[in-house]
């Protein structure tokens, strides 16, 4: 890494999305291509479904817009579950003992909304803000920012909402693409973290949740604890 890179970096990002991932643990010079994590949790499909228990692996790049989380859930960890973006397009498959059972198409919903869940996820990786050119940052306020990616319509924002300490409390997207009948529907979706610690460096949120708001109603479909977590340079 150059000084010009280090130049370029911090004139290119405002001032706000600079001192966030400071603040977070990123560090100007660090070559953090990835990051893996382990979760623990429950999830289920929508308020009328059962809680499922979950264990789950993770990797986030810090450099493009993509991830990997692959989870085990049901009995015996028998059903698996692979949701991910890569190479500009999103993915989603549910395995029983190797048999698949759920497959959501590739489309340019599904990429919008796993496009969602890598911006909405940066508190993970903090180091995407200083590394990652494909998104763009705008200041609402002294405690709100707007991410973004994506090209055409697959663009997507979020908003970051900063707690008194300057972390990332919640982030909100009006329309996150969610599955009904077969098909899409644009809706609005909130993710808090909470429980933030110090770890290799960063300050990390250990607890997250996710909620959809249905008709006004909101309604927690995951919450997760973070497990292990470690930078990775290759």
């Amino acid at each position: 890494m150059t000084a010009q890179f280090f130049g370029d970096t911090r004139r290119r990002l405002p001032t706000a999305a600079y001192d966030l991932a400071i603040r977070l643990g990123a560090t100007p010079g660090l070559e953090r291509t990835r990051v893996h994590l382990t979760q623990v949790g429950r999830m289920r499909q929508d308020a009328a479904s059962k809680w499922m228990a979950f264990r789950a692996d993770q990797t986030i790049a810090t450099r493009t817009c993509a991830f990997d989380w692959r989870a085990r859930s049901g009995p015996a960890g028998l059903v698996r579950i692979r949701d991910s973006l890569a190479g500009a397009e999103g993915h989603l498959r549910v395995t029983v003992l190797g048999v698949p059972i759920a497959r959501m198409p590739a489309s340019v919903a599904l990429t919008r909304g796993q496009l969602m869940r890598y911006l909405a996820e940066i508190p993970w990786a903090p180091d995407a803000i200083l590394l990652n050119r494909a998104l763009d940052w705008r200041v609402l306020g002294a405690d709100r920012l707007v991410v973004g990616a994506g090209p055409a319509e697959a663009r997507v924002e979020v908003e970051l909402t900063l707690d008194r300490e300057g972390r990332v409390s919640e982030v909100y997207a009006p329309d996150r693409p969610r599955a009904v009948h077969g098909g899409t529907r644009p809706t609005p979706w909130r993710g808090r973290f909470s429980n933030y610690g110090l770890h290799d460096g960063m300050l990390l949120p250990f607890q997250g949740a996710v909620e959809w708001i249905v008709d006004g109603v909101e309604e927690v479909a995951w919450e997760g604890r973070l497990g292990n977590w470690h930078a990775l340079t290759a």
